[in-house]
């Protein structure tokens, strides 16, 4: 278990940053193969995983080329600095203007470093598109977001992930989580955090009930292990697309409070729960005991 949690640039509703300990103490696997995960999302589980190979999909093209950019040297802490700085004082002397200025260039021609300044200046780190899939996240209303140390942290995290990458031979690529899914060999492990259904929706395109069973099937036919995120219940109602065949499969479970989500309903405890393959529960290659 690594002694400090690696936070990622990117926020997202369902971020698995504090999850870590509880995921990563919960799966066993050799760390041999590829990890692999096609909802990369934030990517905060394969940044604290640091597996020496891994293959990270998302259908969100915006995510991917971040972290694509970074990882090749496309964008750097040095520019990100740079341009989170100078964007930070246009927000600070014009307000929320700015910001939808920038949503509205970034919706004409979208960058990394424009997709990274939108995601920390919008409300509650956010990531939402409309059916257009034009960026449509309300101003956070914090002018002063991009304070000189704010500025550090995130460079900071810009920074670790290209120093990570630079040890390791990981894979970005836009694509769904079928085509994700059967690249998958014996010795891999797949680590799946699909948009929860009634709770992520807008991330960036559609998720249902049928695409949900699809992939539970799919993770259980596939040649190598698999741990799935989902959620169990929270103080008002179990969630009613729950896999109820698990027969074979491990349930972990732990109590989570999410603090990103576009209403106040979302942002409330819940039980989170981890449905693992039979023979890959709790981790020696972390030194779990």
């Amino acid at each position: 278990m690594p002694e400090t949690i690696k936070v990622p640039p990117i926020k997202s509703q369902g971020i698995k940053t504090k999850l870590v300990p509880f995921i990563m103490s919960s799966i066993q696997w050799s760390g041999h193969g590829r990890w692999i995960e096609p909802f990369i999302g934030s990517a905060a589980v394969v940044l604290n995983v640091m597996p020496k190979r891994a293959i990270l999909t998302d259908t969100n093209e915006h995510v991917i080329r971040f972290y694509h950019d970074v990882t090749t040297g496309a964008v750097t802490p040095k520019q990100v600095e740079h341009f989170l700085t100078k964007e930070g004082a246009k927000l600070l002397h014009s307000g929320e203007t700015y910001y939808y200025e920038v949503r509205e260039r970034f919706n004409q021609h979208p960058t990394s470093l424009d997709f990274l300044f939108l995601n920390r200046s919008g409300f509650n780190g956010l990531i939402r598109f409309n059916a257009k899939g034009e960026y449509n996240v309300p101003s956070g209303r914090k002018p002063e977001r991009f304070r000189k140390a704010y500025v550090t942290k995130v460079v900071n995290q810009v920074a670790m992930i290209a120093s990570i990458a630079r040890r390791s031979d990981w894979v970005f690529a836009v694509a769904d989580w079928k085509k994700t899914v059967t690249q998958a060999k014996e010795g891999d492990f797949i680590y799946a955090d699909p948009p929860y259904i009634g709770r992520h929706t807008g991330y960036y395109n559609g998720w249902s009930e049928a695409e949900a069973k699809a992939l539970f099937l799919a993770l259980r036919a596939a040649p190598c292990g698999f741990a799935l995120s989902t959620w169990k219940k929270n103080e008002y109602r179990a969630n009613p697309y729950f896999p109820d065949n698990l027969t074979g499969l491990t349930v972990k479970s732990s109590k989570h409070f999410y603090h990103v989500g576009s209403t106040e309903s979302l942002r409330h405890a819940m039980e989170e729960a981890l449905i693992i393959s039979e023979d890959h529960a709790v981790c020696p290659l972390l030194q779990v005991r």
